[in-house]
């Protein structure tokens, strides 16, 4: 029976009991009205994530978030959902340097930016920061494997966990996050078979993204999904739609209609009378 109600919604605990039951939709969401429109298609949580420095801000990496950006995003994701989870990406810096410090900002993910829950990277060496955070009663999600903070100590952006040093040291890290208190673990860029082994071996759920069909649910970038990126095509991202062309093609009507004279009409344009009230401004 699942866990997740289409309707009421989705709560830690809702999702803590959807493992081995239900799996879990989760996506990137970074504005408003993207964020609404996930909401009503049914997806369970939506990650307000520092990849919007990539996905929408053109950066090479996640590394140049600020929490006064993120937590700007999350409120805005925050306040058009009904249903789903929203769970807010702690930024490069924002957490590993004091736990205190690390507190303070994940408090202000919930208290600005009206998330349930944060994320943070990394196992072990982050544990003081994770159980200081738990403490304060703020739930945590952790993130292991390929970590994108990690981008320059990594070399880039690699699969990891190939080597069995690696693979120890992922499998450690998800099992010490899961102890310390951690609702669910994002699984990022692993083998496949190392990803089942840890989804097998901790309580909580796995959430993959290129980690395999094995983890309790999966998560992909919006804009990969939704197919509004041409040049980046990981192999582990399905697109379901074809978003870049259907705008580019609206931007060509829009600006053929402009240069040719054919808009606006006169039912586009306004007359004398009574004041018009504008929903919009520019």
């Amino acid at each position: 029976m699942p866990t997740l109600s289409e309707t009421s919604p989705v709560t830690i605990p809702a999702l803590f009991s959807a493992k081995g039951v239900e799996r879990i939709a989760m996506l990137t969401a970074y504005d408003a009205p993207s964020a609404a429109l996930l909401d009503s298609a049914g997806v369970d949580v939506l990650l307000v994530g520092d990849s919007v420095e990539m996905a929408v801000y053109g950066e090479p990496n996640t590394l140049s978030a600020t929490m006064d950006s993120m937590v700007r995003h999350a409120r805005a994701v925050s306040r058009s959902v009904k249903r789903a989870l929203v769970v807010g990406d702690m930024p490069f810096l924002s957490y590993q340097t004091d736990p205190a410090r690390a507190v303070e900002n994940a408090g202000r993910f919930l208290a600005e930016g009206g998330c349930a829950a944060v994320k943070v990277e990394g196992g072990s060496r982050i544990l003081p920061a994770v159980e200081a955070i738990l403490a304060a009663d703020i739930p945590v999600m952790g993130h292991v494997g390929l970590t994108p903070q990690s981008y320059h100590k990594l070399g880039g952006f690699k699969v990891q966990g190939r080597e069995p040093a690696t693979a120890r040291q992922i499998r450690e890290d998800a099992e010490a996050l899961t102890a310390a208190g951690c609702f669910a673990i994002v699984l990022e860029c692993v083998p496949a078979a190392l990803a089942a082994e840890i989804t097998r071996e901790i309580a909580v759920p796995t959430i993959g993204i290129g980690a395999g069909a094995s983890c309790d649910g999966q998560v992909l970038v919006f804009h990969d999904v939704m197919g509004l990126t041409r040049d980046l095509r990981p192999r582990f991202v399905r697109r379901y739609a074809d978003l870049s062309t259907a705008i580019e093609e609206a931007a060509k009507g829009f600006t053929r209609d402009v240069k040719d004279g054919s808009f606006p009409t006169a039912e586009e344009s306004f007359s004398g009378g009574k004041p018009t009230t504008l929903r919009r401004v520019y």
